[in-house]
């Protein structure tokens, strides 16, 4: 991090009455890092609108909206096309799959939806000549941002969701991909420890090589009941991670805040 920013991040912790992280590793990391009073640290894990990512009509109804082939195998990610986000993992993976499973070849579909941000406007070129030069262009389907609304039927449309990130202090499009019932394979890291429950609403994968994920992408394809159920983990697990919890957490902390200001404030006459 920018010197300038660790500093700033300090002053905060230090002059804060109360610090909310998103997960407990967080939390952890406050205080481990910035020296944070582990009695002023809460933990509130954000939220997904539950209202907008839902399972809805389902995948097929999703594909016939979108024109995907109501038998292909579909792999999405969606982000921001940045090299901490991972796509040049997903887009390594899927030719490494390819390699050992070229069968998948006639009906594999994998998503980039997203577009450049910040200092890698150049990012997304270099990812499509990356996908040019392994030569899997006709599997690879780059996609810029899609409007929020239609982002669930998206999400319903695949078979995975992948986010192979290498930083993520929670990760919500692994969320909203869960809320509408859509299992995750994502990073065994930070916020995806949370945000993904590994075996039961998705996969966690260790470390960032290619042929690992492509071996945890190729037998989830070929396990079509285990992805099943995964959509139904993925159902359940994104349920508590609504907004309502999400508010209300974050409000009982302001409130506590404020009744013990008040009541230093009077027992000092103040």
């Amino acid at each position: 991090e920018p010197v300038a920013r660790a500093m700033g991040e300090t002053e905060v912790v230090s002059a804060a009455k109360a610090l909310i992280a998103n997960t407990d590793a967080e939390a952890a990391s406050l205080v481990s890092l910035y020296g944070a009073c582990p009695d002023i640290v809460h933990v509130v894990a954000p939220g997904v609108d539950l209202y907008t990512f839902t399972p809805g009509t389902g995948r097929s109804v999703a594909r016939a909206e979108l024109n995907i082939p109501a038998d292909a195998q579909v792999i999405s990610f969606v982000g921001r096309i940045q090299p901490h986000k991972g796509p040049e993992l997903l887009i390594r993976a899927t030719a490494e799959m390819l390699s050992h499973s070229p069968h998948l070849r006639t009906k594999l579909i994998v998503f980039i939806i997203g577009g450049a941000s910040g200092s890698g406007i150049k990012e997304v070129e270099r990812m499509k000549e990356l996908v040019q030069w392994l030569g899997i262009s006709d599997v690879v389907r780059f996609l810029p941002p899609v409007p929020r609304a239609q982002l669930p039927n998206w999400y319903r449309a695949a078979d995975l969701v992948c986010v192979p990130s290498y930083s993520e202090s929670f990760g919500l499009v692994a969320l909203e991909a869960q809320a509408c019932g859509t299992p995750v394979v994502a990073t065994a890291i930070g916020g995806l420890r949370t945000a993904v429950a590994d075996g039961i609403s998705g996969v966690l994968v260790d470390g960032h090589d290619p042929r690992a994920w492509s071996s945890v992408l190729a037998r989830l394809l070929g396990e079509p009941q285990r992805r099943v159920l995964l959509s139904m983990g993925a159902i359940e697990h994104s349920s508590h991670f609504g907004w309502d919890a999400t508010a209300r957490g974050t409000l009982d902390i302001y409130d506590r805040v404020l009744s013990e200001t008040a009541q230093q404030r009077a027992a000092y006459g103040r």
